[in-house]
């Protein structure tokens, strides 16, 4: 593959994720993932701070994408039907052809604390844009880190599910699913 060819973040992921899988996280270098992407050290660097990054590729697009999402929702949507639309705009980039990538990252976090970390401080940073968005539309507290939240944890259950393999169903419609049913659940807590 020449080095100049597009698309060299993806690129960079795909080749981690292959590494990783293949020989563990702790033993995979920058080095190895960039010359499995046909690509330099420098380029990695570009696109990366360190290898552990390369796991968390879109981050900043996707807490981008839920606060766009929530500040173009009418004004009289609840908090949660601001959120569901925030959700539907995060999962629609997640095509069938990024299954794959979900399902090999999952375990490759899973065997590392320093990524199970990264994660949670990924999954914080999500749920603190979605708040500070829905406080941007009027939406008071508790209620905005509440809906946050739910909409959250929402995401990364049908996240678990849609990354599976065998899983056919779109993620947003098993975010949508989700989504309803932590709604029902909390309703029965009274």
């Amino acid at each position: 593959m020449a080095r100049w060819e597009p698309n060299a973040q993806e690129r960079l992921v795909r080749a981690a994720l292959e590494l990783f899988t293949e020989q563990g996280y702790d033993a995979t270098t920058v080095n190895e993932i960039a010359d499995r992407a046909g690509l330099t050290k420098t380029t990695f660097f570009r696109h990366f701070r360190d290898k552990r990054e390369v796991l968390f590729a879109g981050q900043d697009m996707h807490t981008r994408l839920l606060a766009d999402a929530i500040d173009a929702v009418p004004g009289p949507a609840t908090p949660l039907e601001a959120v569901r639309a925030a959700l539907d705009a995060l999962t629609a980039t997640f095509t069938d052809d990024r299954r794959d990538v979900g399902a090999r990252l999952r375990p490759v976090i899973a065997g590392n604390t320093e990524l199970q970390e990264r994660s949670a401080l990924k999954r914080a940073k999500l749920a603190e844009a979605v708040t500070d968005a829905l406080h941007k539309r009027g939406v008071s507290e508790p209620a905005a880190s509440l809906a946050a939240e739910l909409g959250i944890r929402a995401f990364y259950d049908a996240f678990d599910q849609w990354a599976d393999p065998a899983s056919e169903r779109t993620l947003t419609d098993l975010t949508r699913h989700t989504l309803g049913e932590l709604r029902a659940a909390l309703a029965t807590l009274d």
